[in-house]
Order: structure tokens, then sequence, then C-alpha cells
């Protein structure tokens, strides 16, 4: 469609052009990537962020995530990338991305303060004609019910957002959920398709073409909840398979059966399947945390999410699975899980990445310790791990010079950079959640 103003077909043209102002508030796993992203395609970016440790580690050309590079942040500074904590200067952007975590509460129910402190700080800045873009994945309804209200209520010169039943306004709003996956090498993040969706059409033709500078595709879609409904829909799908693979790995070890050679048979169909792989547990931020923000949603309109909830539980038992599967192989060797002295390997939350959020790791190693086990990790990704929102740990990582002297090492996370062989050939007992150890034969490697 033509824009209709001059106001939103100047600011098209301005991204168009790629002389837009962009600003990205939360400078995290997913708002640094995409600053680098606009920054690749020449746009001027500045990053906020109220942790002025990232702001000082950027300004000084270094990275704090392993994947990104420091020569990755030199490049976006030599095409004025910068990083700020003062949030007047949002008045200085013309488009505004929001990509600020959104976990649960100690209730398993959303907890939406980033988005709403983001949000109150943003609308005292805002000026006429700006885009601004939700990416924090939420539930359904709101950009609509939370955003707009308080970007409304919030500024002083009284700006309203552009909706399609008026078409007049001053501000555009939509919502684009992030699709990071950290560690993936295989597809390029300009290969993964945006979805957009905004309050008014213009608002959604805006971060089309916004994005469709950064992303080799786009996909429109009607209003901010079908957005927010995608995102989940995504992570709900994930969940809800891997929930099942895990309940099928621990009927198959019931059964002597393999169920990673049985994944294996079954994805030479080609087609009607699609491969999934039990773990130790979910971890990252979007498969542990998401399904739930559908789940709380769904209980105003009086249903309940029986599948979704049903996957949480399955996928929430797995770490107290893998430890009672710990203690059962220590007890065949005639010791006792307290007093035994566990190394865990790996506290990442999947292979290869620096990133502890929700990681199964944590939950195990709390496990081992209430009851009695005396546990060390290593992690060449976490040199110490000390307190989080859901954990209390403070312990550093140990050397694997001393693998024999463990009564049982537990792969939780199976980085590659590990010599699975030679770590079978010293330990007394490994105890293997990944199928790290697979094609190896020992009477000390046990499954679960």
């Amino acid at each position: 469609m033509a824009l209709a103003g001059s106001q939103s077909q100047e600011l098209k043209q301005r991204i168009e052009d790629h002389t837009s102002h962009i600003g990205i508030i939360g400078l995290g796993y997913v708002g640094l990537p995409l600053a680098l992203l606009f920054s690749e395609e020449r746009f001027r970016v500045t990053g906020f962020d109220i942790d002025e440790a990232k702001v000082k580690t950027l300004n000084g050309g270094g990275s704090y995530i392993v994947r990104i590079p420091p020569n990755e942040i030199a490049r976006a500074q030599a095409s004025g990338f910068e990083a700020t904590s003062d949030y007047d200067r949002l008045r200085e952007m013309d488009v505004v991305l929001i990509c600020v975590p959104t976990p649960l509460n100690e209730y398993h129910e959303p907890d939406l303060s980033y988005i709403t402190d983001t949000v109150k700080a943003l609308a005292p800045r805002l000026r006429a004609g700006q885009l601004i873009v939700l990416e924090s994945t939420t539930y359904p309804g709101t950009t609509d019910e939370v955003v707009v209200p308080l970007l409304e209520q919030g500024n002083s010169a009284a700006l309203r957002v552009v909706r399609g039943d008026t078409g007049k306004g001053d501000i555009y709003v939509a919502f684009s959920p992030e699709r990071e996956d950290p560690g993936n090498d295989t597809v390029a993040r300009r290969d993964i398709p945006k979805v957009v969706g905004g309050v008014d059409p213009i608002a959604t033709e805006l971060g089309a073409a916004l994005y469709g500078s950064i992303f080799n595709r786009t996909v429109s879609v009607s209003k901010p909840a079908v957005a927010e409904m995608t995102k989940l829909l995504e992570n709900i799908y994930r969940s809800v398979n891997i929930a099942l693979v895990n309940e099928l790995k621990q009927l198959c070890a019931r059964m002597e059966i393999d169920i990673f050679e049985v994944i294996d048979a079954a994805k030479t169909k080609p087609f009607g399947f699609q491969p999934f792989y039990p773990g130790p547990g979910l971890g990252g931020h979007c498969i542990p945390i998401d399904p739930f923000y559908l789940s709380w949603k769904a209980k105003q309109f009086d249903f309940r999410t029986r599948f979704i909830e049903l996957a949480g539980e399955i996928n929430g038992r797995m770490p107290y699975y893998v430890v009672d599967e710990t203690a059962a192989a220590l007890n065949e060797r005639r010791k006792p899980l307290k007093g035994s002295r566990v190394l865990v390997l790996g506290m990442a939350y999947k292979r290869d990445i620096d990133d502890l959020r929700e990681s199964p790791s944590l939950t195990i190693i709390e496990l081992l310790q209430q009851r009695g086990a005396l546990v060390d990790y290593n992690d060449p990704f976490f040199p110490s791990v000390g307190r989080g929102r859901h954990y209390d740990l403070h312990m550093r990582s140990t050397s694997l010079d001393k693998v024999g002297e463990y009564d049982c090492v537990l792969i939780v996370t199976d980085h590659s950079s590990y010599d699975y062989a030679a770590i079978v050939r010293d330990a007394q007992l490994v105890v293997d959640t990944r199928n790290a150890t697979r094609g190896m034969n020992s009477p000390n490697i046990v499954r679960c």
C-alpha cells in the first residue's frame, strides 16, 4: 500500500535510504546482534542499556557475548554504532526497537516489568513520527493492551498512536518477534524471515520496510496479536515435541531400547516427521518460558491449555529424572549419592554457547547438593557462576585434569571442545544425558 501522509512517507524514505537513526533498547542476546545487522547496512545505530558495564565494554570495542567477536563491534563502530545508558537520547531516534527480557515470576506467571519499565522510560521522550517496535516475546495482546496505553499516557506532548480506525496519530507501533537461535551456524540471521504486525497498516508497512533492509524476507500479518501468537506457537511446538521425546526416552530406558536409535530410524521418513531430541531439561529464554505466557493468557478466556501444561510438567521434571538416574548409577556401584563427588560437565543451556538462562545444569547442581553430593563443574564458557534470578551457586569451573578422582562425571551440556573418549577412559562413571558418548562401549557409561 502507498503510505498516507508526509510524516510516514518521510520516515519510510529515510529507512529505505538507510539514513534513519535506529535505537535499540536492551543489548543482550537479541538486541546486540540486531544492532550489528543494522550497522552492516550502514544505518546509524545507538544501543541503550541500563547495565553500565555493557555500555563501557561496547564503547571500548569489546564484546561480552562469545559468538560476537570484538572485530564485529569495531566494524559497527565504524558505521556509527555506540552504546549509552542515557535514555534522553531516545528523542534523537527515528526508530526504537525494544529487546528486553520477559521472564516468569516465582508463580510461573508473566513478568512484564522489563517491558513496562522500558516503555514508561520511553514515553516521555517520544516525538512525532517515530516507529516503536516491541521484539520481546510475550502473550497476545501485550502490544495493544500494555505498550500502546503506556506510550500514550506517559508522554507530556499528548502524542497518539496511529490506529486503523482513524488513520490519524503521531507515532507508529508494531510487534516483531525475535527469532534468535544462539549457537546455530547453519542458518544466517538474514535468512530467518521476520514477522511484523503493526497496530495500523502503516506501522506494518514501516516495520516491513525497516526489517526488509536487513532480512531477506519479511512476513506481514494483520495485527500485533497475530505476530505475538506466532512466536508462542513456534516455541510451544518445540516444547511439546521435546516433552514427547523426553517421555519416550524414559519409557525406552525401561524397555532397554535406545531412543536415539529410534529417532534416527524415524527421521529417514521423508514426510510427516521432524526429529526432536531428549535431554536433561529445557534451557534458554524461550522454550521453558514462552508456553506459560500463553497458558496464563488463556485463563482470561476460561480456557485450559492442557497440552502446554503437560509438556511443561514433563520437561520441568527432567532434571529430577537425571538426578535420580545418577543416584541409581552410583548405587549400582555401591556408592550413595550423599558424599559422592560429582563433576558436572557443562553449565550453558546448550552446546557451545555462553548462555546460562534457565539452564537445566543449574537445577541439577542444586538438586545434587540438596541430596548431599559434593559437586564441581566444568564449562569453558563460564569460569565462575554466581547468583541469578533462580540460583545461588557461587562456584568456579574446575580443571579436567583429575576426572578420575570423581565418583561420577555427569554430562549435562555436550560442548564440542570436550574429549569424550578421554573422559570415558579416565572416569570411574560417566552419566550421559546428551548421547555425547554414542558409539563408545564401556561399562563405565550410563546413558539417561
